[in-house]
């Protein structure tokens, strides 16, 4: 019996340089393959995330979208987001709006925009987010699991949960982030206190460097798997979203490089839009394998 095959595509996100963002493996096509086999198949690709395209089955949106780790399913991520759109476009495919996008996932509705000014960028509005501030009672410990006396508590500490849960931690610069060697198990347990699974730390960069701030992305487990992020939509949104909060925020618009420490360059725009009360995480994307996957 002849085995179906399907479109593929890996696709590096938040980057228009190949090898220097966060690879996506996206499978089309899949509408006849059950939650076992998506995660089987997410677990060989071994990339942080795998998406599956599907049909929507809400009428304004353009797609449907799964999303899985090597471990378990994500209800939302922002680089599975932006790459998938870019493998759906490149793919052939006409939004039902010219430069806007609608994509279903279990968070719901996710608005994505073509980026005026900026080729080949495109964003996604950042989901709705829970903000727990981490107790005060919990600063010493977790100052002991970064190593760290370089934490800036002028914003404090909180988890964000925007379908990821991410403990944000703001460090005194660009240069304290990229130095964080964290004891990853007394993270894990301080972050638990918040419900997050994982830490995203940043600093601000100088006037001349390559954006406002460095960020750090560590999975703690509990589905999101475990190690470094090279570039994170979802926490980068989290971050967004709590510099809103805590009335922080840098500017209407600025930028964040990710994966420094990994040997990665991924540049993420972030973008405020008051009027509708949107806040936009954009990159390019560019892709580096398209062909053919095999179905199980």
């Amino acid at each position: 019996m002849q085995q179906k095959t399907v479109r593929f595509k890996q696709v590096d996100v938040f980057t228009s340089v190949p090898f220097k963002g966060n690879p996506l493996a996206v499978i089309f096509d899949a509408d006849g393959l059950d939650t076992e086999k998506m995660q089987a198949i997410a677990h060989w690709t071994n990339l942080s995330e795998t998406t599956f395209l599907l049909k929507p089955t809400d009428p304004s949106a353009d797609y449907r979208i799964r999303i899985f780790t090597t471990h378990g399913e994500l209800p939302f991520a922002g680089h599975p987001t932006l790459g998938t759109a870019h493998a759906w476009r490149e793919a052939g495919n006409q939004p039902k709006q010219p430069g806007r996008l609608v994509q279903q996932c279990a968070v719901g509705l996710i608005e994505l925009t073509q980026e005026d000014g900026r080729d080949g960028v495109w964003s996604f509005a950042a989901p709705p987010a829970r903000v727990t501030p981490l107790a005060d009672s919990e600063y010493a410990a977790l100052a002991e699991a970064l190593r760290s006396d370089a934490i800036d508590y002028t914003a404090r500490p909180c988890g964000v949960d925007n379908g990821p849960q991410w403990l944000v931690v703001r460090m005194n610069s660009a240069a304290a982030c990229l130095a964080l060697d964290p004891d990853a198990t007394a993270l894990a347990r301080v972050a638990q206190t918040v419900g997050a699974r994982g830490l995203a730390a940043y600093g601000p960069h100088e006037a001349n460097g390559p954006a406002n701030y460095e960020l750090r992305c560590l999975m703690l487990g509990g589905g999101l798997g475990v190690g470094e992020d090279p570039v994170t939509g979802s926490a980068n949104a989290a971050l967004a979203g709590l510099l809103t909060t805590q009335n922080a925020r840098p500017g209407m618009q600025y930028t964040v490089r990710q994966g420094t420490a990994l040997g990665r360059a991924g540049d993420v725009y972030v973008r405020y839009d008051d009027t509708v009360g949107k806040t936009w995480i954009g990159g390019a994307s560019v892709t580096i394998v398209d062909g053919t996957f095999r179905l199980p």
